[in-house]
Order: structure tokens, then C-alpha cells, then sequence
């Protein structure tokens, strides 16, 4: 969703840094609400407290990369086509499965090599289609190379996130990663002197319908989601399926604002749910996560 509602809150006059900062506000918010109505918010920070000196490192490092990953993407948005950051930064799945692999977490089956081929061909075709008639003059390599940054970034969150801090619960551990957002990107959209435009939502009510959904569907909803995912299926697994995420992404410009849709796009599409269905049928189960704990990790 975050394309087309970028896109539409910067019509209505909030720039991406500030939709960042008042998507990762409301997704804290929601979170908070969540915690709340289970009555586990004392639960929840009580399990952060406890965690050993390496689950904090953990959860520390997955709320950094997370900010950094955000700052480089729309930062390379303004320096290259859309399409082709997206496509460096949908490497990330390979760059997972090889951490993986390399960490003894999970293994590289054929089922899982296949499903990455063909997820990560259809991605190539889908994005591809966003680069037509691209002119080459208009792509800076730092805009590359924050694509590539944001990549790295995702892998160095899903790693740390698989079982750095699994004993703090999944709700309570991404309102820590969501509320590192809020202050990483506010300070940043200060600096870059727009500082302004955060306070545009308390002036007028134009992009508040972009902010709830961004906030709340795209942040708050998503990144449990997410993590959740990590913690059950493993890393290789959760980022071969978010490879329908560009998907989602194209259909929803085409259908939102009107965007037109390549025959090779709708190629990649239906590669990419081959991708995944090839991945749910043929899925071996994975090795045992080392899960951390107040007194260390354990398996």
C-alpha cells in the first residue's frame, strides 16, 4: 500500500520523511491500543527488561536497521526510478536464505531454490515494466547504492529478528522498533529541512485518511505481521513470500491511480504465485531456532 499512498499523501502536501514519521506515530499508537486491550503492556516491558545482554543488542540492532532501511528507501526514490530501487532492494530474500544458511538456521532446498528463481524472476519482470522508456540521465549512483543499503538493511533486521529477542512478545517488540522509527525519521526530516511539513497534519485534514491507512494497515498490522512470520517460518521463508509484495504494489497503482499495467508485468505476477505456491507445497520444515531468554539463549 505504501506506493500509491505515498504517492497520494505527498499530494496532499506531506513529503515521504513526514509520512514516514506519522506512519511509524500511528503504528506505535495502534500497537499501544493492542497491548492494551490484552493487558499484557506491563507483561510486555517486563520481557524487554529481562531480556540477556545479546537479546538487547538484538532488538536494538533490528530497530536500527529498520529506521535505516525506511531512510535509505525514500531517499533513493528521489535519486533513481522507483521501479529499479525496488528491484535492488527485493535482492533481499537471496541475501537472507545465504545469512541463513551460512548461520545453520534454516537449509537450502531445491523446492526453496525454485521458488526463489521464480519469485525472484517475476519481481525482475514486474519491476521491469516500471522502467520503460526510463531515462538513463535521471538515475544517480547514490540512489543505487541506497537501494542496495535498504537490501542489507532488511537482511540485517530479519536475522536479527528471528531469535535475537524471541522472548519478548512479537506486539511489544515492534512498537520498540516502530517508536525508533518515529524518532530516527522526525530528526532526519528536521535536518533536511522538513521539519514543517511534520506539523501539517495538525493544520489540515487533507492527509489524514493517508496517514490512518499507512499507519495502522502499512505499519502497525504489516510489521507485527512480519515478525510474526520471521519467528514462525523462518527468514528464507517469510522473504520469498514478501516478494508479493511489488506485486500488491503494481495492481494497487494500477487500480488507485490509474497507472497502466505491461503484459510482462502480469507475467512476473503470475510467476512470483508460482513462486509461492511452490513454497507452501514443497516446504520442508526447518532446523530448530535458538530461542533467547532471560537466562540465555536455549534451544
Amino acid at each position: 500500500m505504501l506506493g500509491p499512498l505515498t504517492r497520494l499523501a505527498g499530494d496532499a502536501g506531506l513529503p515521504g520523511i513526514g509520512l514516514t514519521t506519522w506512519r511509524a506515530l500511528l503504528g506505535s499508537a495502534f500497537l499501544l491500543v493492542l497491548l492494551a486491550a490484552r493487558g499484557a503492556a506491563r507483561p510486555g516491558l517486563g520481557s524487554i527488561r529481562a531480556l540477556s545482554p545479546r537479546g538487547r543488542a538484538s532488538l536494538a540492532t533490528a530497530s536500527i536497521s529498520g529506521f535505516t532501511l525506511n531512510v535509505a528507501m525514500f531517499t533513493a526514490f528521489g535519486m533513481a526510478p522507483i521501479a529499479l530501487v525496488l528491484m535492488l532492494f527485493y535482492t533481499y530474500p537471496a541475501g537472507v536464505a545465504i545469512v541463513d544458511v551460512a548461520l545453520g538456521h534454516e537449509r537450502i532446498t531445491r523446492s526453496r531454490l525454485v521458488a526463489l528463481g521464480l519469485s525472484f524472476g517475476g519481481v525482475v519482470l514486474v519491476l521491469a515494466g516500471g522502467l520503460a522508456g526510463t531515462d538513463a540521465s535521471a538515475i544517480k549512483p547514490a540512489g543505487i547504492a541506497l537501494g542496495l543499503v535498504a537490501s542489507v538493511s532488511q537482511v540485517i533486521f530479519v536475522t536479527a529478528s528471528r531469535s535475537g529477542y524471541r522472548s519478548v512478545p512479537a506486539d511489544a517488540a515492534t512498537l520498540v522498533i516502530l517508536g525508533t522509527a518515529v524518532v530516527g525519521s522526525a530528526a532526519v526530516a528536521i535536518v533536511v529541512g522538513q521539519g514543517d511539513a511534520l506539523l501539517l497534519p495538525l493544520r489540515t485534514a487533507g492527509p489524514w485518511p493517508f496517514i490512518l491507512l499507512a499507519g495502522i494497515a502499512a505499519a502497525g498490522i504489516s510489521s507485527l505481521l512480519f515478525l510474526m512470520a520471521i519467528r514462525r517460518i523462518g527468514g528464507t521463508r517469510t522473504g520469498i513470500l514478501m516478494l508479493l509484495e511489488p506485486v500488491v504494489g503494481v495492481l494497487l497503482a494500477a487500480l488507485v491511480l490509474g497507472e497502466a499495467l505491461a503484459p510482462i508485468q502480469a507475467v512476473g505476477a503470475a510467476l512470483v504465485l508460482a513462486g509461492a505456491l511452490v513454497l507452501q507445497r514443497r516446504s520442508e520444515p526447518d532446523l530448530e531456532p535458538v530461542i533467547e531468554t532471560a537466562a540465555g539463549p536455549v534451544v
